[in-house]
């Protein structure tokens, strides 16, 4: 495992109390970086940080809400130390079907988690980020907001937007020491797997040359380097980790 010089940087890990998040937090831990664990169950959010060592901590947070997020960044800052880094990983997948079929309110909450949540959460760090010329931003998309997975719509369009977002803010920060980068995994076995149907789980395992799922650690790996001073050039990227799926 290759750790990088991540001393004294504070992250904030959304999502970060499972799945890739959590793997993401253990790997910059492991670096040297002390990481605030957000996540809308408190005490999992807790249970992740404790098991980190290195002073992490803990916040209850829902992403969706700007306000929260406002006030709870601010406390991480007041609390731990100025952020430099973010990386955002909570999100839901949403249950499986067509359009036509398709429930607005549950449209409406994936693209407000996932897409709004992402937004809140840039939104609020690139303040500091600016005013210290300095900043990590990673956000976790997907290789179905670049291809468009049937029956999975609202998930599909809300990581593409992810991408769209992305790029954006890349463009906008360019003059300043500050990456906004995202990737886009192919499906690893997680929690999120619960809200998906059999069918869609093997749909999804079908489209990937490698033939298996990614690894959480995998994913960690590359996110990590993605927070690194190192990464000093390439920014409003997207980073490819779908096992050969995608071809853009």
């Amino acid at each position: 495992m290759n750790v990088y010089d991540l001393n004294n940087q504070i992250a904030i890990v959304t999502g970060g109390a499972q799945g890739i998040g959590y793997a993401v937090a253990e790997r910059l831990v492991a670096s040297g970086a002390t990481v605030a664990i957000w996540d809308q169950d408190q005490a999992l959010a807790k249970q992740a940080a404790d098991s980190l060592g290195n002073g992490c901590v803990a916040f209850g947070v829902d992403v969706t809400d700007p306000d929260r997020v406002a006030s709870v960044f601010a406390e991480v800052e007041q609390q731990v130390g100025p952020v430099s880094i973010l990386v955002n990983s909570a999100g839901v997948a949403g249950s499986n079907a067509k359009v036509i079929d398709y429930d607005p309110a549950e449209w409406r909450s994936i693209i407000d988690i996932n897409l709004n949540g992402t937004f809140n959460c840039c939104k609020a760090a690139l303040a500091g980020f600016q005013a210290r010329q300095f900043g990590r931003i990673v956000n976790i998309a997907s290789i179905a907001g670049k291809e468009g997975n049937p029956n999975a719509a609202a998930y599909s369009s809300s990581k593409a937007g992810v991408i769209a977002l992305t790029k954006s803010l890349g463009k906008e920060h360019a003059d300043l020491d500050i990456s906004v980068n995202c990737v886009t995994p192919a499906a690893a076995k997680t929690r999120i797997f619960d809200q998906m149907s059999q069918e869609h789980i093997d749909f999804m395992l079908s489209k990937i040359p490698r033939g298996r799922f990614l690894r959480l650690e995998e994913a960690a790996s590359m996110i990590a380097w993605l927070c690194t001073p190192e990464n000093s050039f390439t920014t409003g990227a997207v980073f490819d980790l779908s096992g050969g799926r995608a071809t853009y």
